[in-house]
């Protein structure tokens, strides 16, 4: 049996004027929904994915759903500028957010707390002042926040 578990992506520090949005699909059939620009603040982005259940727990949790990319190392896509329908940007870039490190444990606590969400943060400027892209380095984690 597949459960949902709510996920929060915090994008800090975008760079002011560059649109941002969640890719939801892969390959050709996808959208970008929860487009945002980025301002002074930062962005954040909230979604579910599906978990399927294992009784055992002998492997870490195996997610799956409309957000989840990859065959083997799991990640979310975040696209910025053009790629999320800003053509008058400089940028067309995606962002791959990894969703490794989530564990049972961290499960558990979620579905004991339907309140509660899996959330990392994540640098949303490259070191060159332009928009973070490719896979997040290093990636700090998920984390429960209630």
């Amino acid at each position: 049996m597949k459960k949902a578990l709510n996920l929060r992506i915090n994008l800090i520090n975008p760079p002011i004027g560059v649109d941002f949005g969640l890719q939801k699909g892969s390959g050709n059939n996808y959208t970008i929904i929860q487009k945002q620009r980025a301002t002074t603040n930062d962005l954040i982005f909230e979604f579910s994915v599906l978990i399927k259940d294992d009784a055992e727990k002998k492997q870490p949790p195996k997610l799956s759903g409309d957000f989840v990319q990859g065959s083997s190392d799991k990640f979310v896509y975040i696209g910025i500028g053009a790629f999320v329908g800003q053509f008058d940007s400089a940028w067309s870039r995606r962002l791959k957010v990894p969703l490794t490190g989530i564990t049972w444990e961290q499960v558990e606590q979620l579905y004991n707390n339907p309140d509660a969400v899996l959330e990392t943060y994540v640098p949303g400027t490259g070191k060159d002042g332009s928009p973070n892209c490719a896979t997040v380095k290093p990636f700090a984690g998920w984390l429960i926040k209630e």
